[in-house]
């Protein structure tokens, strides 16, 4: 597919595939982590940015009472920040690993 009948159908509105993203190429998280992720739900607007931007797909999308929400999964979260940094609510904080 050409790029210029992409562009046309994304300003058309039809919606393009995407591949499913893998679980963190990288592995497991080790004991290196030094900070975490930590979602405060109150403020969370569910737009998930932070689903969409993490690299290591650590974040799932779980469905509550019809709004999906993201989940971190810490087994595979290696603790970089750009959830944080992407959310538009500040309702990501980053915390020292114990």
């Amino acid at each position: 597919m050409s790029s210029e009948l992409r562009r046309v159908m994304f300003r058309e509105g039809f919606l393009l595939p995407l591949s499913v993203a893998s679980r963190s190429a990288a592995g497991k998280t080790g004991s290196w982590r030094t900070r975490r992720p930590v979602i405060v739900y109150d403020k969370c607007k569910s737009c998930l940015l932070c689903w969409l931007y993490c690299p290591e797909s650590s974040i799932r999308r779980v469905d509550v009472n019809g709004l999906e929400l993201p989940v971190i999964d810490y087994e595979y979260c290696k603790g970089c920040g750009i959830c944080s940094n992407v959310c538009p609510s500040r309702a990501i904080i980053l915390v020292d690993e114990v």
